[in-house]
C-alpha cells in the first residue's frame, strides 16, 4: 500500500493507494478515516483500492479556520483525490460519507461509475423529521453537559431505537455510560467530530435529486439487513424513494463491513463484500 498526499483548497488530504486491476474502488466514510475500511480493503485484491483521511481527521489537516464537516468541501477533497488517482472510481460510501458521496455526484458527475452509498443520516427524508432532529439534539446536548462518555451513550440510544422517534423515545432516560463500557468522566473536551457540531452539515443535508437524476453515475443506496428499523436503516429507506428506488439489503448492520466489532455487534466484512461485488457488477 502506498501512501500519498495532497494540498487542496484549504487541507492536506493522505489517502493511500493498493492493489492493481480493474475501474479504481475508493472507500469512505465520516467521520470514520481510513483505518475503518482494513477489513473490507482486503476483500479486493484484484482491484485498485482507494482509501483517504476526511481534512481534519486522522492524518489529514486543515488550514481553513474551520471545523465543521460540509459535504460540499468533503466532496471537493473527494474529487480531487479522484483526479490525482486517474478515475472515474467505483465509490462504496458509508455513513456520513455516504452523504459526501451523494453531493460529489451532484457535483462532479463524471467522477464515479457506481456509487453505493450505505445508510446516509440524513433526517429531512424521515417522516418524523422533527423528532430525529430533536432526538439528534438530545445526544449532542448530553455531550455537552457531560462529555464524551455520556454523549456516546446516548448516541447509542438514539442510533439503536427501533422505529420513529415518538413520546416513549423522549420518556427515556439518558444511559449510563458504564452500560456500555465506557467512562462518565468528563475530559473537558468538546471537540469529538460525531457527537459535536461539526457534523450537523450532514445529518441537515438534502440530496439534490434532479443533480442526481442527471448525473451519469448509477447510484445505489444500501441499508444492512441487521440495521432493522434504526435511524440510518430508516434514512437509508428513505432516501432511496426520494430518489425513485428501493434501498439494497446488504449484509450485517451500520458497520458490518468493519473487521472484529462495531458498537458492540460482530461485522462481516466478507459476506458484505460478496454483496457489494455483485452490486458493482
Amino acid at each position: 500500500m502506498e501512501t500519498r498526499t495532497l494540498e487542496t483548497d484549504g487541507a492536506v488530504i493522505t489517502y493511500d493507494v493498493s492493489g492493481s486491476g480493474g475501474r479504481p474502488l475508493m472507500l469512505i466514510g465520516q467521520p470514520m478515516d481510513a483505518s475503518g475500511f482494513t477489513a473490507l480493503r482486503a476483500q479486493f485484491p484484484d482491484r485498485t483500492v482507494i482509501t483517504y483521511d476526511p481534512r481534519g481527521l486522522g492524518r489529514s489537516t486543515r488550514s481553513d479556520g474551520l471545523t465543521d464537516n460540509t459535504p460540499q468541501i468533503q466532496a471537493g477533497d473527494v474529487h480531487a483525490v479522484i483526479e490525482a488517482v486517474g478515475g472515474p472510481v467505483d465509490l462504496f460510501a458509508s455513513s456520513g460519507g455516504a452523504v459526501t458521496a451523494l453531493e460529489l455526484v451532484a457535483a462532479y458527475p463524471n467522477d464515479v461509475v457506481t456509487l453505493v452509498a450505505h445508510e446516509p443520516p440524513i433526517i429531512d427524508v424521515l417522516p418524523d423529521a422533527a423528532a430525529a432532529r430533536k432526538a439528534r439534539d438530545g445526544f449532542m446536548d448530553a455531550y455537552q453537559a457531560n462529555g464524551q462518555g455520556a454523549g456516546m451513550a446516548a448516541f447509542i440510544q438514539m442510533s439503536s431505537y427501533q422505529g420513529e422517534f415518538t413520546d416513549e423515545y423522549f420518556a427515556l432516560p439518558l444511559p449510563d455510560p458504564a452500560q456500555f463500557g465506557m467512562s462518565s468522566d468528563d475530559d473537558g473536551k468538546r471537540d469529538d467530530p460525531l457527537l459535536g457540531t461539526a457534523s450537523l452539515a450532514i445529518t441537515d443535508y438534502h440530496p439534490r435529486v434532479q443533480d442526481l437524476a442527471a448525473s451519469p453515475t448509477r447510484v445505489v443506496i444500501a441499508v444492512g439487513e441487521e440495521t432493522g428499523d434504526a435511524f440510518t436503516a430508516r434514512t437509508a429507506v428513505h432516501t432511496a424513494r426520494l430518489l425513485g428506488q428501493e434501498a439494497v439489503v446488504f449484509p450485517s448492520h451500520h458497520g458490518g463491513f468493519i473487521g472484529g466489532e462495531f458498537a458492540g455487534y460482530a461485522g462481516k466484512p466478507e459476506e458484505f463484500a460478496v454483496k457489494l461485488r455483485e452490486v458493482l457488477g
